[in-house]
């Protein structure tokens, strides 16, 4: 796979937005997966993992990880083509193939409204909610406190995603949809496999796989 330019990149993102779907495509989810990279060597390093759970069990199937060189420099709005390719390695390496993946990062809530989960979605045609920690755009009004609590994340008068609070009384997760889900669907996804944490179970575990030294 060659590294794109900033301005191939651009091309890339304008492309693939045209085959994001944002409605339920679901089957019957039995498998749920998250997906996290991380870096080492001083960002040399792209570690991407990947945990599979039973849903709505959330009891963990599997787990892959996959290490490969960093090819494409930090630019914000462009950090898919910086963890997408190691992120599939992982997933290659799976034998329970998920039904839906929750990715550590933005989805439809991006500024050419493809994020990594929406990226990641159409290239696999798998369904994907993007799950991130930080604001990327949009505006919001205060979200209430308690667990489930949600307001609208709105950009140039199109609502591309919620603020969700998944734990009361923690900072909010901002949830998009990827691909082939709808938001509506994509935040009850989220709250069900969220336990006592802020993350979702998924994430949380891709999280801490992709962060552990070997």
């Amino acid at each position: 796979m060659t590294t794109p330019t900033l301005e191939e990149a651009k091309k890339i993102q304008e492309k693939l937005r045209q085959q994001v779907i944002l409605e339920d495509q679901l089957g019957d989810v039995q498998y749920v997966a998250g997906v996290d990279a991380g870096f080492e060597e001083n960002y040399q390093v792209t570690k991407a993992a990947v945990a599979v759970l039973k849903f709505p069990e959330l009891t963990v199937v599997e787990t892959a990880t996959a290490k490969i060189k960093t090819t494409f420099p930090y630019i914000p709005g462009f950090l898919s083509f910086r963890e997408v390719p190691a992120l599939l390695e992982a997933l290659d390496q799976l034998t329970t193939k998920p039904h839906l993946i929750l990715c550590d990062g933005q989805g439809y809530a991006h500024p050419r409204r493809l994020g990594l989960a929406c990226h990641l979605g159409v290239l696999l045609d798998c369904p994907t909610i993007g799950v991130a920690k930080s604001r990327l755009i949009g505006h919001h009004e205060e979200v209430g406190r308690e667990k489930g609590d949600w307001t609208p994340l709105w950009d140039n008068g199109e609502e591309v995603g919620v603020v969700l609070r998944s734990r009361t009384n923690v900072k909010p997760l901002y949830i998009s949809p990827g691909h082939k889900i709808s938001l509506p669907t994509a935040i009850n996804y989220v709250l069900r496999c969220t336990t006592k944490y802020k993350l979702p179970e998924t994430t949380r575990l891709a999280d801490h796989l992709a962060s552990q030294k070997d």
